[in-house]
């Protein structure tokens, strides 16, 4: 672990005027966070504390804050806490939470380590899977607020890296000063108008140790290119760097907004509540928008993808999901595979729901829940009379998916019927039609969750049998 610690030793100052920068940004942050909380207090009193958990990695800008955070906390109604996520990816990575836990005890601030485990998920880098392991980790902090110490230079190199990928106003806006993110605690970025120089001079006026990861020298990373090859060169060149970057920034949040509010009214009586997948788009609308404006079509469907959280699709991607969705028949099948979900049609309405599942097949040897990949069959025990209980052998049942062909007799006296046409009937939404789990007895069809149980297995009244329930996991899950 590199600790480094600036030269000059702490000293106390004489009266100013004017307040430390940093103390000043974290004092806003705070009353803002009081004031929304005491607000709620009326409907749940247990909200008039705010409760503030510090991202503290360690680095010389969440030391900062961690400091300044325990300067000005006392004089507001706030709980103070931090979390450290321990990535587990450098070698020194325990000392680092080590470091952490000594600088919190120091203050009197509880700390929790939070250890996730990093994968590379399909395209995404080790970086960016870090990064979103990191806010999935804070998102279950028990706080109103989690306060990053994202400062002016961060919110540039962002807006840099974002043109460079081509990314619209909403990409452009970078990091926002304070976002809720879709649930759990509000997001608050208390520094994000100081310059790097600010944090600076005040770790070193402060006498502040911090740990510096090995990793930020790394330039093949395209943000530590920027800071240690471009970041530097900008602002020799131009003395207004970050602060106009940042402000740029603030312009495009604000033109997000506006795009953002033309396709809330583009969506007035379109957007209607599926029980299945959520909110659902009227797929009429879509069309007879495309036709009077294209580009509004285009920035309608990007809303309504953030309003599933998808990851907004490249350029051409966006045009080419239009495309078929506009364009297909009536009767078409339309699955358009994007951001771990697919986006399809389905009653006249285009829907997000999860991807399709794979082939899987698991023996049941008796247990009250088998887990599955994407939800939880269900075998309950039942006396009571009914029609839906089935009788099943201790071996020789196996769970697995549709793959065509299926046939069941749910009635003694009804004819073998086609598993697809059935399940048509029912109204069900194909995807889900798709990653049914049946339960079979050796070859034969004998359940059908939520649809009936084969007349040869059904449990004979006043004995014991099962109710075969399924619980898909929810989307995005």
């Amino acid at each position: 672990m590199a600790t480094e610690r600036s030269r000059r030793p702490t000293t106390k100052s004489a009266p100013a005027t004017r307040e430390n920068p940093v103390l000043a940004a974290v004092r806003d942050a705070l009353r803002d966070a009081v004031v929304e909380c005491e607000a709620k207090a009326s409907a749940r009193p247990e909200a008039a504390h705010s409760r503030v958990v510090v991202a503290l990695s360690g680095g010389r800008d969440s030391i900062v804050l961690l400091d300044a955070l325990a300067q000005v906390a006392p004089d507001y109604r706030v709980a103070l806490s931090a979390m450290h996520v321990n990535h587990g990816i450098s070698a020194n990575a325990a000392a680092w939470a080590a470091f952490c836990a000594a600088e919190c005890a120091r203050r009197s601030v509880p700390l929790v380590v939070h250890h996730v485990r990093v994968e590379r998920r399909g395209r995404m880098g080790l970086e960016a899977a870090a990064r979103a392991a990191r806010y999935a980790a804070l998102a279950t902090a028990e706080a109103d607020f989690i306060a990053l110490a994202h400062q002016a230079d961060d919110q540039a190199e962002t807006l840099l890296l974002q043109l460079m990928r081509g990314a619209g106003p909403h990409g452009l806006a970078a990091m926002p000063s304070r976002s809720l993110g879709g649930y759990g605690p509000i997001l608050v970025r208390p520094f994000l108008r100081l310059p790097r120089s600010a944090i600076d001079a005040y770790a070193r006026d402060r006498g502040l140790a911090w740990v510096d990861d090995e990793s930020n020298a790394d330039t093949d990373v395209k943000r530590n290119f920027i800071r240690h090859e471009i970041a530097g060169r900008l602002a020799a060149a131009f003395p207004g760097y970050p602060a106009t970057l940042a402000r740029s920034a603030a312009h495009q949040a604000e033109a997000a907004r506006l795009l953002d509010e033309l396709a809330q009214l583009d969506a007035e009586g379109a957007i209607c509540a599926d029980a299945v997948a959520g909110p659902a788009l009227d797929r009429a609308a879509l069309v007879a928008l495309d036709a009077r404006a294209p580009h509004r079509a285009r920035n309608l469907l990007r809303w309504f993808l953030r309003r599933h959280a998808r990851r907004p699709p490249s350029t051409a991607r966006l045009a080419a999901m239009l495309q078929q969705l506009v364009h297909a028949r009536p009767d078409a099948r339309v699955r358009l595979v994007h951001g771990g979900a697919e986006i399809g049609i389905h009653r006249g309405r285009i829907v997000v729901h999860p991807p399709a599942i794979g082939t899987f097949e698991i023996a049941w040897n008796g247990e009250t829940r088998v887990g599955l990949p994407h939800g939880t069959l269900e075998f309950a025990e039942a006396a009571a009379d009914g029609t839906h209980r089935a009788a099943l052998p201790a071996k020789g049942v196996t769970i697995r998916g549709r793959i065509g062909g299926e046939r069941i007799q749910l009635g003694t006296h009804r004819q073998p019927r086609a598993l697809k046409r059935i399940l048509q009937e029912t109204g069900m939404p194909f995807w889900l039609r798709d990653s049914l789990p049946l339960v079979f007895c050796g070859d034969a069809l004998a359940v059908v969750p939520g649809v009936g149980v084969a007349a040869e297995f059904r449990a004979p009244r006043g004995t014991a049998g099962y109710r075969v329930n399924w619980h898909p996991l929810p989307p995005g899950d």
